[in-house]
């Protein structure tokens, strides 16, 4: 699915260069091209991709402090130049934009919206958000601005792709190597589900194309992506069992979203030598699927790869009642009372400073 990615804020800026920098390596050629689109001039000069910093008449290159709203009002005053850094690069070839973002921070949290919805209005393309959550320790500021994000952004875009940050971090780990971490196992998952379909080694018996991929993201506002791979074995019928395990660990594991299965929708790739895929595997994962996920009708099909390992990606549609997000949904109402009942106990600033005791220069 050839795309043209636009990363927003600080944490979505990072991953759309990985992503970017993961197709560019695999040399796959489905990302056409990318922008990093920041209120931080520092944080935009750490980007490798062209960039526009907006919000210089408000914020003057600062940054808007973690505050979504004041994220969502320089975005809107300056849409038209993100618009404009676009021209030339959405394409006929584009079959969809991707904005990503981290839902926590400011400019993300509150710029991806907006451009979501400038996007569908100037283009007729699908634009899809890849988001990603705060974790359950990043402070409630991040749960209240990811809360209000997801809910607006869900309404704007065509689909979110949705990844928890807590899904791949690693217990006692600092946060800029979880950060690492996470961005390296995204663009890994969503730079091969771009990739499906464009760029092929070989002839795949029932390859998967963009048009599956398309399909899958129409049956549903949440999506999550799940990845998994083994060895494989130099025959496709001594790999039956292999394809259908891998397709467990991407549900169960290895899937952005975890402990979220009940989708409306759902895609199964399997990528490797063609000559490695069993067909009665990928049937029985296929099958499998089906029945985890209760999805009427799974899509699926071949990414021929040269590689010595078998994967399985698994795309999951529909998952905006899954536990996973009712659990982050509650987490983000929590955290909005619990912010607004301290901001309504905290004293007037200036009561402070009415003390007889202490005489006045004026």
């Amino acid at each position: 699915m050839k795309s043209v990615l636009i990363g927003v804020g600080q944490a979505g800026g990072k991953l759309a260069e990985a992503l970017a920098d993961f197709d560019s390596r695999s040399s796959f050629g489905a990302v056409l091209d990318a922008i990093a689109v920041n209120s931080a001039e520092a944080d935009l000069r750490d980007r490798s991709l062209d960039s526009v910093l907006v919000g210089q008449s408000r914020v003057n290159g600062h940054g808007v402090g973690g505050d979504n709203e004041l994220g969502t009002e320089v975005m809107q005053a300056d849409a038209d130049e993100v618009l404009g850094a676009l021209d030339g690069r959405v394409t006929a070839r584009t079959e969809a934009i991707v904005l990503v973002a981290g839902l926590g921070g400011g400019t993300g949290s509150g710029g991806a919206p907006v451009l979501a919805k400038e996007l569908k209005r100037v283009y007729d393309r699908p634009v899809y958000a890849l988001g990603v959550l705060p974790g359950r320790d990043e402070g409630a500021m991040y749960q209240v601005n990811a809360g209000r994000s997801l809910k607006t952004l869900s309404r704007e875009a065509d689909a979110v792709l949705l990844v928890d940050n807590d899904a791949w971090r690693s217990t006692g780990e600092s946060v800029a190597a979880g950060y690492e971490e996470i961005n390296e196992a995204i663009a890994r998952r969503v730079g091969l589900l771009l990739a499906s379909g464009e760029a092929v080694e070989g002839v795949g018996e029932s390859v998967v194309d963009s048009s599956e991929i398309l399909k899958t993201l129409e049956n549903g506002t949440i999506a999550a992506v799940g990845y998994a791979s083994a060895a494989a074995a130099p025959e496709a019928g001594e790999n039956v069992s292999t394809v259908t395990s891998v397709t467990r660990q991407a549900v169960h594991t290895g899937t952005s979203l975890p402990d979220a299965v009940d989708a409306s929708a759902a895609l199964l790739v399997v990528a490797g030598r063609p000559e490695a895929i069993s067909r009665k595997g990928v049937e029985r994962a296929r099958k499998w699927v089906e029945t985890e996920t209760g999805c009427m009708r799974v899509r699926g099909g071949d990414f021929p790869l040269d590689s010595d390992r078998l994967a399985a990606l698994v795309v999951l549609a529909g998952l905006e009642n899954s536990d996973r997000v009712q659990q982050f949904l509650d987490r983000a109402r929590e955290a909005t009372a619990e912010a607004e009942s301290v901001e309504a106990e905290r004293p007037d600033s200036t009561d402070v400073w009415q003390n007889d005791e202490i005489d006045d220069l004026l």
